[in-house]
C-alpha cells in the first residue's frame, strides 16, 4: 500500500494505492493518528485502492470518529465500485461522505 498525504492548512489529504488489507491498515491507522492534530477536514483519496479488509474499515471508522470529536469533516473520494460494494455491503455508505 502506498499513502501519500498532503496538507493545506488545517485540510489534510491522505492518498491511498494498493491493497488495504491487515498489515496496511495498521500502517494506515499509525499515520492518521499522527497526522490529525489541528486537522478539521480530512480527505482519503481511494483512487488506487483495489481491495479493502475489515481492518481497513476499522481504520476508516477510526479517523471518522477522531473527525467528529473534533468537529471536523472527513469524506471519502474516488471510490472504486470494488471498494464501493464493500462499502454499500457493510453500511459504511449509509453513513460517510462518498463523494466523486
Amino acid at each position: 500500500m502506498e499513502i501519500k498525504k498532503e496538507q493545506n492548512g488545517n485540510a489534510l489529504t491522505v492518498h491511498l494505492a494498493g491493497r488495504l488489507a491487515a498489515k496496511e491498515a495498521k500502517t494506515l491507522e499509525q499515520e492518521v493518528q499522527s497526522s490529525l492534530t489541528g486537522i478539521t477536514d480530512l480527505t482519503f483519496d481511494m483512487a488506487g485502492v483495489t481491495y479493502v479488509a475489515s481492518a481497513g474499515l476499522r481504520v476508516i471508522l477510526l479517523a471518522q470518529d477522531m473527525m467528529d470529536e473534533a468537529g471536523g469533516d472527513m469524506r471519502l473520494v474516488h471510490v472504486g465500485p470494488v471498494v464501493m460494494d464493500v462499502l454499500n455491503l457493510t453500511g459504511f455508505s449509509d453513513f460517510m461522505k462518498i463523494e466523486d
